[in-house]
């Protein structure tokens, strides 16, 4: 069983069936459902979802992306707040970032202004938390490997058009 690339082609499109898969890899169905389950028992696959441009929809979100830096705690390193900061509703995801900052999270709300109170009164607050630096989100052009503007023209390092 090709295993890195049955991952791969369910990373990009998680709807393939294990039929489709199956063929693609050249393998026999059962095989690939096997292949499946175990991933998913095993934590590897650790689930599915759809990837929403919400610039496309009536609903209100506003996304961020925090610069945490965090004092690390004692037998437990950076550990006990990304697990403190990762419970909050409003977070998607949580990073261990190497270079200016410890902790990199995702957080989304319907108004930015409900980022900045969260922000402000339940994110500072952590003890260990030195400081905090917010960065909203203005236009996804690309996001988990799916461009969200169909519009945008790749260019080269030149500026030239590829399509050209």
């Amino acid at each position: 069983m090709k295993t890195d690339r049955l991952l791969e082609l369910l990373r990009e499109d998680a709807q393939l069936t294990p039929a489709q898969l199956a063929v693609m890899l050249g393998e026999k169905e059962e095989d690939v459902k096997k292949a499946i389950a175990a991933f998913e028992k095993d934590g590897v696959i650790r689930g599915y979802h759809a990837l929403v441009n919400w610039e496309r929809t009536e609903i209100h979100r506003a996304t961020a992306l925090i610069e945490l830096r965090v004092s690390p705690q004692k037998d437990t390193g950076f550990d006990e707040i990304a697990g403190r900061v990762m419970n909050f509703p409003e977070v998607e995801s949580v990073y261990l970032m190497s270079g200016g900052y410890d902790l990199a999270v995702t957080v989304t709300g319907e108004t930015m202004s409900d980022i900045a109170m969260f922000v402000s009164r339940r994110l500072a607050p952590i003890g260990g938390v030195l400081s905090t630096a917010t960065h909203f989100v203005l236009t996804k052009y690309k996001d988990g490997g799916v461009v969200f503007h169909s519009d945008y023209e790749e260019r080269d390092e030149r500026g030239s058009n590829l399509c050209d």
